[in-house]
């Protein structure tokens, strides 16, 4: 695994949709302060297989659990070399919620998905709701329950972000996103 030596393709790009979609859309009011912060820890996996990946994810869990959330508030666990199946993608979250349990990190920690192809339950994959959960790479989010507790407190109507990102990807549109430019670097 290759820890943040940046320039290094799979963050930037990364880091860019990041900057852009989740901050720049507001698509998560909660991203901006670990950013700026520079408490984001990116780890690109370099695993080829699912054994592999599991052993990074439980490698990236206990190093962030060992850290306080002023160190490192969060972790982007970025995968560009596997999982490009969405539905394979979405099979391994399972796993992951395996290795939480195994971890005894159930309730201190959670994890998040992003894909490049991510596509909610009940949408047509081409749905421009589906862009809100869209990443370069197959992407593991690894949050502190904590750091998600607090920032419910300091935003009260946090219920409200899902259909606020609905409406703002509604509004953009396809071409919008587009625009962005926030896919991997061919």
């Amino acid at each position: 695994m290759t820890e943040t030596s940046y320039p290094q393709i799979e963050i930037a790009d990364t880091v860019r949709w990041l900057e852009r979609a989740v901050i720049g859309l507001n698509l998560c009011p909660f991203a901006k302060a670990p950013h700026v912060k520079g408490q984001i820890h990116y780890a690109v996996s370099q695993a080829k297989g699912l054994e592999g990946l599991r052993d990074e994810l439980i490698a990236q869990l206990q190093a962030l659990a060992a850290l306080t959330a002023e160190e490192r508030e969060t972790v982007l666990l970025i995968v560009p070399q596997m999982l490009r199946d969405f539905l394979d993608f979405n099979d391994f979250l399972d796993e992951a919620d395996g290795v939480l349990q195994e971890l005894d990190l159930e309730g201190e920690f959670q994890i998040a998905s992003f894909h490049p192809d991510f596509q909610f339950a009940d949408t047509e994959p081409d749905d421009i709701t589906n862009f809100t959960n869209r990443s370069p790479y197959p992407t593991l989010h690894l949050i502190r329950e904590a750091s998600i507790d607090r920032a419910v407190e300091a935003f009260p109507e946090a219920e409200m972000i899902y259909e606020t990102n609905m409406a703002t990807m509604e509004k953009l549109g396809l071409q919008g996103w587009k625009q962005l430019d926030v896919g991997p670097t061919p």
